[in-house]
């Protein structure tokens, strides 16, 4: 040795790492999928993947119409941790993101940027060359944000096949839609009919339960008079059972209604057999208009009180009205005359709806504006014509929210013009009013009111609908399908319908979490016919041809025709000059009609598992699992049900997983009024995607979520841990020469950090199949911040930095900390895919990317459970020593816990037995430590939740060591190395020997 001091810095192993504390995520993140992009990464996944079992998650379109949104974010991030997940578990794991392209969204901003805002008008959409540019236009559009989206998606580190993604518009996709409608009409599914619908003036189109969302609405409410014809009471003549003769009683029928603009409509009144009915006169009367002293009514008993207080009266019961009377009652209509119309007489009907819960205990029944009500009139229509009733269903209001001359004195004859119920911004048309001034004109007012309740409003144009009859297309949820579209061999159901079909495969998949069976069941059992028709330019069209009474063509070479034009095409083919004669061949001079409504687009994204899951080789059919947010219980999970049942026989998914909205931090809904949105877009401009991805790792997404700058922040916070820990551990194998330690030749403290492993090892799989990812993160982070950075790097500080090279110590704690880095970065990689991606690619330059890897195999052999237990009383006792220390450190007795070499009382001869063969002072960092059996003095350091352990504060004897800094009494007694420790000195000793010192 020279007599040059040696700067001892330089001979430890201390942690070296270009890997930087600070991540700059922003910036490093698009350099990341960038090279992703360059190597071809997701074609290196299929390479690597051949031959392995598949594992699909099929995609559920987003709509190509806009900049993706914090739900978009959420979904596909999740999305894409489950197909990562198995991919990094022995599976091919291929990901075909989708579009779903048609509808009305973007014919409105076809209609609004290329026509309204230019000044030009919207083309004639009824000649074909018209229509055929015009869906252009649509297509171009979709195409364009096709494309915007897909690389937002990329940027949030999503890896798919973006550059062969599934598209609704796709002209393969369309033929196969269009193929799967003729497989409805085939089976007799489909059908024309003239049904109650919900129908959107705003956009002038019917729409499904899925398109409709429930908003706060304010209605008018109106009590009306529907005047009974022949009505008579027994009035008694004598003391006999005989003595009485039947006198004629003026007597009305009062109904309640939030829609007065429907009565025009009224057909039918509804009753319950269930409900106590009683004849009422007023005796009383304090209203500007409306009922007087002497009238009558039927009403319900227990709703009497509500109706006489609303229309500030007194009422005294005469009689009781069974309900064997109503139901042979009729009551003339109260706009009887009006235009001369509503001369029909209005029967009573049972009905199983009707309750005295409120209103008066009759239903006013329009079968043209209502479910039940049409149901409660088609159901009593044999009944209704062998009594010479009319039983035909008029048309009141037409698509544009105007009443029609089947609506006289409100239609067209009307003195100003038709009334409107809704205009075409979705606001309230004077329809209301109009009916209410006539029921006053008329005094078939009883009282009016108004009503704040949930109401169907479109969820694209956020306005409310009407329920309207209209003709339409549906399929049949009820018809016996005669095992049509079972696979060979498969048993028919005693009920095989559409709806037993659907009923059944839900009970037969998996839902996370498990109330969206009940969810998804609870609307399948309830839910009419599917109305499959719309009334726009863009979309599949319902591509049959009907006769005049709907029934549909089923010819399989015009069929042919259609679906290999569809193909080559796309299917603008079907709005082409010369379309009908081409399709129909030899058969176009038969009175069938072409049909032109579009078909509704969840048909089409209910179609999807067919143009993708069948057709493309990468995926198979049915999907592992399909996931998106709660709304597609009614939506997207519903549609892909009723498709894939009908002509499949089963659902196209074995699982189906749900996500929640996201919500503003203080738990009310974004929205650009309240400022309280957050952007993707925005989070990882300034953060980076991979903060974006842990909080929605650490989150209970199937629940609806808050999102904000705190929680941002916190996110923050707990990635930065989480980075540093990798880092250290990055710096630390910088020294890692490959070197292998058998495990029994190990320390128990390694030991007990690889059983650590099995134990995670168990969880992050488990979660991984379970889809629960906040246990795998919320595991992952808890280990790394509570188990090594806090404890186990921290406790093997020491030995890593200043044990000799030839130390077993030194050597299994790298090892240790490569199994460490090995796993920890593996299992977060398809949680945080760039920051497990730099951090892989630092520890090995040459490699391809930590994603065509696999979860490491943990050996059954690193389960120690007694060792676990044992620790688990060792950190125990830690806790009280360390805790001491730190009070000590406060009061600034101390500096460094290297100081100390405090005495541990130990009363709990369980703690005592599990420290006996420990080295305290070691996972303690002190100099020293010195264990005492029994209480400890009274003034003794002590934790509540740790019993039968006291410490007292003891300054470490000898001298610091001027290489590791802890004190002890050889420092010195190397005569070489006079200013550190015997072990230091052996170190120093051994790298100079090596040729490093």
């Amino acid at each position: 040795m020279t007599d040059t001091k040696i700067d001892y810095s330089t001979t430890l192993y201390l942690p070296q790492t270009d890997f930087p504390m600070r991540a700059g995520l922003p910036e490093k993140e698009p350099q990341i999928v960038a090279r992703w992009q360059e190597m071809g990464l997701y074609k290196l996944l299929r390479e690597d993947a051949a031959g392995r079992p598949k594992y699909v998650l099929h995609d559920g379109p987003p709509y190509a119409n806009g900049n993706i949104h914090i739900g978009h974010a959420l979904n596909k991030i999740l999305k894409d941790i489950i197909t990562r997940s198995f991919q990094m578990r022995g599976f091919d794991s291929n990901y075909v993101p989708g579009w779903d392209c048609h509808g009305l969204p973007i014919e409105w901003k076809i209609e609004e940027e290329n026509y309204r805002s230019k000044g030009r008008a919207k083309p004639d959409l009824s000649q074909p060359a018209a229509m055929v540019e015009f869906r252009q236009e649509c297509r171009a559009y979709a195409e364009n944000w096709i494309k915007v989206q897909g690389a937002e998606f990329q940027r949030l580190g999503v890896i798919g096949d973006f550059d062969n993604p599934y598209t609704t518009m796709n002209f393969h996709a369309e033929s196969r839609i269009a193929g799967e409608l003729l497989k409805f009409a085939k089976s007799g599914q489909l059908y024309r009919g003239s049904k109650p619908v919900m129908w959107s003036v705003v956009e002038r189109t019917a729409l499904a339960e899925a398109e409709v969302e429930y908003q706060d609405y304010e209605s008018d409410t109106v009590w009306a008079k529907f005047p009974v014809k022949e009505f008579f009471r027994r009035v008694a003549t004598g003391p006999g059972e005989n003595d009485f003769r039947l006198e004629e009683v003026p007597v009305s029928v009062l109904i309640w209604t939030t829609t007065p603009w429907t009565l025009p409509g009224n057909r039918a009144i509804a009753f319950s057999p269930k409900v106590q009915y009683g004849m009422y006169r007023v005796v009383s009367a304090e209203n500007d208009y409306g009922p007087q002293p002497g009238e009558r009514f039927v009403i319900a008993d227990a709703l009497v009180g509500s109706c006489a207080e609303k229309a500030k009266l007194t009422f005294e019961k005469e009689s009781a009205v069974h309900a064997a009377v109503l139901a042979g009652m009729t009551a003339e209509h109260p706009f009887k005359g009006l235009g001369g119309g509503y001369e029909f007489v209005v029967p009573l009907l049972p009905g199983d709806h009707v309750t005295d819960d409120a209103g008066t205990g009759f239903v006013h029944t329009a079968p043209g504006h209502g479910r039940e009500d049409f149901d409660a009139w088609t159901d009593a229509a044999k009944d209704l014509r062998a009594k010479g009733i009319d039983t035909a269903i008029p048309f009141t209001v037409d698509d544009a929210g105007f009443f029609t001359k089947d609506a006289p004195g409100f239609g067209p004859d009307r003195e100003g013009g038709a009334a409107r119920v809704i205009d075409d911004n979705g606001k309230k048309g004077d329809a209301n009013k109009a009916v209410i001034d006539e029921l006053i004109a008329r005094n078939m007012l009883f009282a009016r009111g108004k009503l704040k309740h949930q109401y169907p409003h479109s969820w694209r144009s956020k306005k409310a609908v009407i329920f309207r009859n209209t003709p339409q297309w549906f399929v049949h949820m009820d018809k016996e399908l005669d095992g049509y579209g079972l696979p060979a061999g498969a048993k028919k159901a005693q009920s095989d319908t559409l709806r037993t079909r659907a009923l059944a495969a839900i009970d037969a998949t998996r839902f996370v979490p498990a109330q969206g069976q009940t969810r998804l069941r609870a609307m399948i059992e309830e839910r009419p016919d599917w109305v499959l028709s719309r009334q726009r330019a863009w979309g599949v069209p319902i591509c049959v041809f009907a006769d005049e009474d709907g029934n549909v063509l089923k010819d399989d070479a015009v069929n042919a025709r259609i679906l290999e034009a569809f193909e080559k095409e796309g299917a603008d083919a079907w709005f082409a000059e010369g379309a009908r004669e081409r399709f129909l061949g030899s058969r176009a001079n038969e009175p069938w009609t072409m049909v032109k409504d579009i078909l509704d687009v969840w048909f089409d994204s209910g179609s999807t598992h067919t143009f993708t899951l069948e057709d493309r080789p990468d995926l198979k059919w049915p999907a592992d699992v399909y996931l998106e947010g709660s709304d597609q219980h009614r939506g997207w999970f519903h549609s892909s049900l009723l498709e894939a049942c009908g002509t499949r026989g089963r659902a196209p998914y074995d699982a189906v997983i749900t996500h929640g909205f996201t919500m503003a931090e203080d738990g009310r809904k974004m929205s650009k009024s309240l400022g309280n949105q957050v952007f993707p877009q925005d989070v990882m401009k300034q953060s980076g995607a991979d903060i974006l991805r842990l909080w929605v790792a650490t989150t209970d997404y199937w629940e609806d979520q808050r999102l904000g700058k705190s929680i941002i922040q916190t996110n923050i916070d707990a990635y930065r841990k989480l980075r540093n820990t990798i880092r250290w551990m990055l710096g630390t194998l910088a020294h890692d020469e490959g070197e292998e330690v058998a495990l029994a030749d190990m320390p128990e403290l390694e030991r007990l950090m690889l059983h650590r492993l099995s134990e995670l090892d168990e969880i992050v799989r488990k979660g991984y199949d379970a889809f629960d990812f906040k246990r795998i993160a919320k595991s992952l982070l808890d280990f790394a911040v509570v188990d090594l950075s806090a404890f186990y790097f921290d406790v093997r500080k020491d030995a890593l930095y200043c044990d000799a090279p030839s130390s077993v110590r030194r050597k299994a704690s790298v090892v240790v900390v490569r199994h460490l880095f090995d796993c920890m970065v593996k299992w977060l990689g398809p949680l945080l895919p760039f920051t497990t991606e730099e951090a892989w690619l630092d520890r090995n330059p040459g490699a391809r990317s930590v994603h065509l890897e696999q979860f490491p195999d943990v050996p059954a052999g690193w389960r120690d459970e007694a060792l676990a237990e044992k620790w688990r009383k060792v950190r125990l006792v830690r806790r009280v020593v360390t805790g001491a220390l730190e009070l000590k450190r406060a009061e600034k007795a101390i500096g460094s816990s290297l100081e100390a070499a405090p005495r541990v009382f130990i009363a709990d001869p369980e703690l005592a037995a599990a420290v006996a063969d420990v080295d305290m002072a070691e996972v303690a960092i002190t100099s020293g430590i010195s264990v005492v059996a029994g209480e400890g003095p009274a003034d003794a350091f002590r934790l509540d939740e740790v019993k039968g352990v006291a410490v007292v504060f003891e300054a470490a004897p000898g001298t610091k060591c001027a290489r590791s800094w802890r004190y002890t009494t050889d420092v010195g007694s190397d005569p070489e190395f006079p200013d550190v420790s015997a072990r230091d000195a052996a170190a120093l000793r051994e790298l100079e020997t090596l040729g490093r010192l």
